[in-house]
Order: C-alpha cells, then structure tokens, then sequence
C-alpha cells in the first residue's frame, strides 16, 4: 500500500455538534492531528469521543473549522470526503450477505475510486485482495459477512475503511470485540499505518492500551478538551481524579510502559483538589 505524501494535517477549530437540542460537542479546539502519528481520542463515556469522529468524517451535520490539507471537510462533496478519509465504525455491519471481497469492492467504489482514480475489474479484485492479505484476512474473502465473528467483522471493517488509501483514517473504538493478540495486531498494524505518512486518530477506553501505542492521546471530558500531549503528560492520577472520578495509580512496568489501577472512588474534596491542581 503506498505512502500518503504529508501535508499540515488535520486541524478543528470552534467545532459544535449537537444532538436534537442537546450540545455534545461545543466551540471545541483542538491541536493539529499531524501526518506520521497515531492519535488517541479517550475520555469518560458521553464525553463526546465517537462524535468527534463522526463529525470529522462527515457523518454527523457540524458547525465550527475541519480541514485536511488546508481543504474544508465542509465544502466537499460525499465523494470528496469518502475519497480522502477511511472511517472504520464502532460496530460494523454484520447483517449483510455480501462476501467480503464484494463488501471492499464496494467500499472501495463508494468515494470514486482511489485517490480519485477507478479500478475495474481483476485491477480492483486485485487490490482489494492486496488489502485483505496486508490484515492477515485474505483467507475470509468469499465468506459472507454474516458468517464472521464480532473479531472478524472489525478486523474486515479496517480493510474496508483502508481500501481506497485515504489521507485521514478514523476508527472508532477498533479494539472493543478483540482479543489480546488481535488487539496488538490491530493497533500495530494501526501505527504502521500512521508511519506511512497518514494522520490516524483512534477512539479506545483502554486508558493503558492507549498509553502503549499512541504517540499522542486527546482527552475529552462533556465535550470539551481536558488534556492532549504525550501520553504520560495526559494520563495522571490529578486527571483521572478529575476526569474519571477515581483515585488511581498511574506506574511504569519492568519494559517501561505506563500501567493504570484503578484503586476507588476519588472523594469529592479530593477531585476538587486534582481540579485546583489541573486549573
């Protein structure tokens, strides 16, 4: 699969997204996503993580700045969009009869084609089999989507949203139905992704797992920014009193890597004094 060249990355400014009357996302800034890294979206449940996502990727309607490149997400066309961002959902659709080679045949159409151009034929079979062998999934290629487990369908729904080589790829809690192994595979092959001049942003809860692959974690809290920075800067126990409402112990293991245990709840004067810590 080839490198993406870079650009100036992806870039939210004054972003609002609401839900009927109800605000989940307002004037949210955030700094620029940039090419080559492995971005983490966390943060408690409903602080606005998937919408984020959503919104970016042009599935939700939203106010505020998104760019890619210097291009406004806004003003592109589905198409447009479909041909530069891979969005990878958090629960695939598994109710379909479609083989899995035909369902990359059709994602891979969706947006026009790669890179604004069309494969047909053996060129698009072709490379959409290039794709599934890259994930390890050529072996699934004409099953049915329903005959996969819950593993499998994210694992194909990566291919999916990689199929037309975008510039931004998107995954929306990509690890949620794997197991270890296929957790390591997914968030590598992730990283390698990123590595090859992509921007890629992924939702995970895992706060641990998150510290382990990302180069740079997002926390959101009721919509708004909480922290961004490395992940030591971000994961601390004065946030995640704060943010999480636990009392916590953040330690490296024997290889280094950041560990989270979580020990209670924190008391309401402690939070206050984490909030005061964090102002």
């Amino acid at each position: 699969m080839s490198a993406v060249t870079s650009g100036e990355g992806l870039q939210i400014v004054g972003l609002h997204v609401a839900r009927g009357k109800r605000a989940v996302i307002e004037a949210l800034d955030l700094p620029p996503f940039a090419s080559g890294e492995l971005a983490v979206i966390a943060g408690p449940n409903a602080a606005g993580k998937s919408t984020l996502l959503r919104a970016a990727a042009g599935l939700l309607p939203s106010r505020g700045q998104i760019t890619l490149d210097g291009q406004d997400l806004h003003r592109l066309s589905r198409a447009g969009r479909a041909a530069r961002i891979g969005f990878m959902p958090q629960r695939p659709e598994g109710r379909s009869a479609l083989p899995v080679l035909d369902a990359l045949l059709v994602a891979m159409n969706a947006g026009g084609g790669i890179a604004g151009g069309t494969l047909r034929g053996r060129a698009a079979e072709a490379h959409a089999l290039a794709v599934l062998d890259r994930f390890g999934l050529a072996f699934l290629a004409l099953r049915p989507l329903t005959a996969l487990s819950g593993g499998q369908l994210q694992a194909v729904a990566l291919a999916q949203a990689m199929v037309r080589d975008p510039r931004l790829l998107l995954l929306d809690e990509p690890t949620s139905a794997l197991d270890l192994g296929r957790q390591y595979h997914l968030l590598s092959e992730a990283r390698a992704l990123a590595r090859e001049g992509r921007i890629v942003i992924a939702v995970l809860h895992d706060l641990a797992l998150a510290a382990q692959w990302a180069d740079r974690m997002v926390l959101l809290d009721g919509g708004r920014l909480a922290a961004s920075g490395p992940p030591e800067a971000v994961v601390t126990p004065a946030r995640l009193a704060e943010v999480y409402g636990v009392n916590a112990r953040v330690e490296r293991c024997s290889q280094g890597r950041l560990m989270v245990m979580v020990d209670g709840p924190a008391k309401a004067h402690d939070r206050t004094e984490a909030g005061d810590a964090l102002a």
